[in-house]
């Protein structure tokens, strides 16, 4: 009679089960229950049904992928294959995949991370920053390229030019972008004078937008010094960095208005103030020539013109301060405005082509470098009156 070993027997088990193929590669639906989650990262859990039950395991190095976190009571999907853990005798599910059964994945971690925060107090208004009105720089953390980062640049420039605009390119989408999006938060947060932070992208499915939706990304909005604007996706869509930030914009485009005012109203703004301020001066002047004039006829001094004479000439006095005043203010403002005209005139590239000055550029963009250009390629020089097309027929470096 052959005797076995408790060994021999598991491991002669183990490979009988692992050659069956259509448990190599199997979806089990149940409810989890007994779940744990060691520090080791590994997590052990029972998948029942009403009548049966299955041990499963599903390791660190396979279950970090999932968005959400399982727990007792869920009922989910799992994809993996069935073997035996000679140690204990058992066979098990050997978890690669899981999904939530009924509801996206996705829909429900994003529950789980918004009542997390919820209940820690990130969403509370309490720590919502005001956005200043009249910002001298503004920091935009978006990817560089496509349609959102330049609504942003056009609306800011448009609405209220003497502001700056600080851009940091960004990755907003794949793994890669979470960790990206916080390195360009802090980058935008530690630089002096920046008055916003506008962080966001244009619209995209749920899985574009999932960076948005993050854990890591979230904390660091909440812990920015900076006010900040979210604004990612469309009109509908809502993430996780939405409901952190000190103010949440439908649009990359609605942040950018959102963040400046409108300089042509605050320029009504002041003109009506001017106009105002004046009438009411004309109004008191007026109010007061009326006031002397009712003491001098009702006075028993009607007669003595002299008496009125001094009142009249202090009267007239303060008259021509105030309007001296008000030319003088007047003046200065529009000298401050021509200032900044000039300051910002100074800037512009036409002004430097009015110099002489020219504007190289290639399908890559403009020409710094000769090594940025090669012969035979075709070049575009912008001059202050026109444009020429030209080719490239020899490059010569100043080392050469």
């Amino acid at each position: 009679m052959a005797v076995l070993t408790v060994t021999q027997v598991n491991t002669y088990i183990k490979a009988l089960i692992e050659e069956v193929p259509h448990i190599r590669n199997v979806y089990i639906s149940g409810e989890i229950s007994n779940f744990k989650h060691y520090n080791s990262g590994h997590m052990y859990f029972t998948l029942k049904d009403s009548k049966s039950q299955l041990k499963c395991v599903f390791f660190a190095g396979d279950n970090y992928k999932i968005k959400f976190t399982p727990e007792s009571g869920m009922k989910v999907i799992c994809f993996g294959q069935i073997g035996v853990y000679e140690r204990d005798g058992v066979y098990q599910l050997y978890v690669r995949d899981m999904q939530v059964e009924g509801v996206g994945s996705l829909q429900v971690a994003f529950e789980q991370l918004k009542d997390k925060l919820e209940k820690e107090g990130l969403f509370d208004t309490s720590y919502k920053k005001p956005i200043p009105k009249y910002p001298l720089k503004i920091g935009v953390a978006t990817s560089n390229m496509g349609a959102a980062v330049e609504d942003i640049k056009n609306v800011l420039g448009r609405r209220f030019p003497l502001c700056e605009v600080v851009i940091a390119p960004t990755v907003v989408q794949g793994d890669s972008a979470p960790a990206d999006i916080v390195k360009s938060l802090r980058l935008l947060d530690s630089i002096e004078g920046i008055d916003t932070i506008i962080v966001g992208r244009g619209g995209g499915s749920i899985e574009d937008l999932w960076a948005f939706n993050t854990e890591e990304v979230a904390r660091a909005v909440f812990n920015c010094k900076t006010p900040v604007i979210s604004a990612v996706g469309h009109e509908t869509d809502f993430t996780i960095c939405d409901f952190v930030a000190d103010l949440r914009a439908p649009t990359p485009s609605a942040a950018a208005e959102l963040a400046v005012p409108d300089i042509k109203n605050e320029i009504n703004y002041i003109n009506n103030l001017s106009t105002s301020l004046e009438s009411a001066v004309t109004a008191f002047v007026e109010n007061e020539e009326k006031r002397i004039d009712d003491i001098k006829n009702n006075s028993p001094l009607y007669n003595t013109d002299s008496f009125f004479a001094s009142l009249i000439e202090k009267l007239d006095g303060f008259e021509n301060k105030l309007f001296s005043e008000f030319d003088n203010r007047i003046k200065f403002e529009e000298q401050r405005l021509s200032g900044v005209a000039r300051a910002l005139n100074a800037l512009s590239p036409l002004a430097v082509l009015a110099r002489g000055y020219s504007i190289t550029k290639n399908d890559n963009g403009v020409v710094g470098r000769v090594k940025s250009t090669k012969v035979g390629e075709k070049i575009e020089t912008t001059l202050s009156d026109g444009k020429i097309i030209s080719e490239v027929l020899e490059v010569y470096d100043n080392e050469g």
